[in-house]
């Protein structure tokens, strides 16, 4: 594992979140699982932890039942390169969650995602500030990222 590794808590359906995530990321796999044994709040047998990785990142998951839910103050941010990737994690993730503004969604199991351009870095720390305020204007009026759009705003047209 990792040095530092998220952990994501979860009452009671860690374990198909865990699979829905390796499942839309090409480059992943479920590492490892705990089960409940005979104390906790879980079910014997059922998922404890589990470690799984993302494109190289590894996460936990506990199922550890319903005294803390998730919120946007903490989100999962997925670089993309093209309209076409956006697109496909966007669709993926927001399935049976919740659309945000500015490339933000929750998904089905309350986890909160930034599907953003790789050059969105570039567009917001521009020295240019009237390139940087269109930009931001463009995506204040977004949900999901328009990266022509953006790159459009940024270069002025």
């Amino acid at each position: 594992m990792d040095k530092i590794t998220p952990c994501l808590w979860f009452d009671g359906n860690g374990e198909e979140a865990m699979n829905y995530y390796v499942s839309i990321f090409k480059n992943s796999k479920i590492k490892s699982i705990s089960q409940y044994g005979d104390i906790g709040p879980g079910k014997k047998g059922s998922l404890l932890t589990g470690v799984f990785e993302l494109e190289g990142r590894d996460f936990m998951v506990l199922n550890g039942g319903p005294m803390y839910k998730f919120t946007p103050a903490i989100s999962l941010s997925v670089d993309v390169k093209t309209q076409e990737e956006l697109d496909y994690y966007w669709d993926k993730l927001s399935s049976g969650g919740d659309i945000q503004m500015c490339g933000w969604l929750v998904d089905k199991y309350g986890v909160s995602w930034q599907i953003v351009p790789s050059k969105m870095g570039e567009y917001i720390t521009d020295k240019d500030p009237q390139k940087t305020k269109r930009v931001m204007e463009a995506m204040m009026q977004m949900k999901k990222l328009d990266i022509k759009k953006l790159q459009d705003a940024y270069d002025g047209k």
